[in-house]
């Protein structure tokens, strides 16, 4: 008896419900789910992980080959640092300060706010040599010249994007447009996560605001809600509203969590979305998180030595305590731990901003890749630092003292997890303005991450409105071997 047959013969069809019909008729809402969502993609179509995955959605999965790393640590700079303060040091943009840029160099080239004519502006900070590469780092980062050897310095990293919302999600999710699932979500989505009583993607933000860009640079978007990005707090309780109401004990929580899950996994069974999946390991998640972070994020358990080297204090906000805090977290499994440091806008006061920044920044990033290295995690962990692009090598401001938002050129540098230690890579024309050698887009940075933990980034697949959507997007995308060791 055919399902047609079985329905006008036995039932109104204006009275049958529309999920006992898709049920009965053997293409129930599960199995149009796990078809959709394209669980397979991962390792191949393998029907029994795809079916863990919805049960479970961080559970461990295979990664399509051998990884060079297992969890990754993003320092975003978010505001976008001047690199040629920083990182590329450019001496004939000092020999020509003061002077208009040749207009070849200017031709169709798009500014954000200041007008392409405004004057070259060279450094006013010392550079030297540091590490056996003689490699060139400007005063304001002596801790990361302490720790040159063991990172790898791209010079030649270019973006579409010269907004701070659009970049900042561009870096984030391979797209300018806001509704694309975050870095830090694909890696969930394709390694899932080691700790079982911790988020797999963790986010903190340490600057004067949050990033331009959001929630969308931690968000899941048409991943399940599961992989998207938990904000902790470096003071105070990690998680708003994690612990317990008034007259509510651990006992009577654990009985309704019980009765709650039961209803849920009977509702997961009829319907299969993955979002109920999500609500059940959101709800266990918070269970085990009441106990699991604020033990993770107690600092005070930390030597004062350790505490020291990071410019960290229990109980007090800071991007030292969040970068002290990330490699607690990747010690205990987390798949990605994300600080965002909104901070660097400098369209004037960039003397002293930069100081700052630097000040408050450089200590800690140095003194975590040191702490993973002498623990022996640095070579499973993938430190990137870097923002959503570069600064102009023109000035702006009326007082002579700012740098307009720049895509064509920026800098960023990686350490650990499979990156060549040591390594300058790319370079740009003599005043900064393009690449000139080794160019590196952001989706060229995203294929190279996702090549270090294992991952094709063209394999990296999820069926979405009938398009197999990849944190690479449709562009073309390459992996930089030159960057792996």
């Amino acid at each position: 008896m055919s399902c047609h047959d079985h329905l006008y013969r036995n039932e109104d069809p204006r009275t049958v419900a529309r999920r006992w019909f898709l049920k009965q008729c053997g293409v129930g809402l599960g199995s149009l789910a796990l078809a959709d969502l394209g669980l397979g993609s991962v390792v191949g179509d393998n029907q029994a992980q795809a079916a863990t995955s919805l049960s479970d959605p961080l559970a461990v999965k295979a990664p399509h080959f051998k990884p060079r790393a297992k969890n990754v640590i993003f320092l975003f700079m978010a505001g976008a640092p001047s690199q040629i303060d920083l990182l590329d040091h450019k001496p004939a943009l000092s020999k020509h300060d003061g002077t208009l840029p040749p207009p070849e160099l200017l031709e169709g080239y798009r500014a954000a706010f200041i007008n392409p004519n405004s004057k070259l502006m060279g450094t006013r900070f010392k550079f030297a040599k540091h590490g056996q590469a003689g490699t060139e780092i400007s005063e304001l980062l002596p801790g990361l010249a302490e720790i040159v050897d063991d990172v790898a310095i791209v010079r030649s990293m270019q973006t579409d994007a010269f907004n701070h919302a659009p970049g900042q999600i561009l870096m984030s999710t391979g797209s300018q447009q806001f509704g694309k699932a975050s870095m830090g979500a694909w890696s969930l989505y394709g390694l899932g996560s080691e700790s079982k009583d911790l988020p797999g993607f963790v986010v903190f933000s340490t600057g004067k605001k949050g990033p331009s860009g959001g929630f969308g640079n931690w968000g899941s978007g048409y991943l399940p809600t599961s992989y998207q990005g938990v904000p902790f707090r470096t003071a105070g309780d990690p998680v708003l509203y994690l612990s317990n109401p008034k007259g509510v004990d651990r006992r009577l929580q654990r009985d309704s969590l019980d009765a709650i899950r039961d209803l849920n996994e009977q509702h997961l069974a009829e319907v299969g979305d993955p979002e109920i999946a999500t609500r059940i390991n959101s709800f266990e998640m918070a269970y085990r998180m009441q106990a699991s972070a604020p033990e993770t994020l107690d600092l005070a358990h930390e030597p004062q030595h350790v505490l020291d080297m990071y410019g960290a204090e229990p109980g007090k906000r800071s991007f030292g305590a969040a970068c002290l805090m990330a490699r607690r977290m990747v010690e205990r499994g987390v798949r990605f731990v994300e600080i965002f440091h909104e901070a660097w806008d400098q369209h004037g006061n960039l003397v002293n901003d930069l100081k700052l920044n630097c000040k408050r920044t450089d200590q800690a990033a140095a003194a975590l890749v040191k702490d993973l290295k002498q623990r022996g995690l640095l070579e499973d962990t993938l430190v990137i630092w870097g923002g959503e692009f570069g600064r102009t090598p023109m000035v702006e401001g009326g007082d002579g003292d700012g740098r307009d938002h720049h895509p064509n050129a920026f800098t960023m540098w990686m350490a650990g997890g499979g990156v060549k230690p040591g390594l300058n890579y790319g370079s740009t024309d003599e005043l900064g303005f393009n690449v000139a050698e080794n160019p590196v887009h952001v989706r060229d940075l995203h294929a190279t991450i996702l090549h270090l933990l294992g991952l094709d980034h063209k394999r990296l697949t999820y069926k979405f409105q009938g398009l197999d959507e990849k944190l690479t997007g449709v562009k073309e995308a390459h992996v930089v071997h030159d960057l792996i060791a």
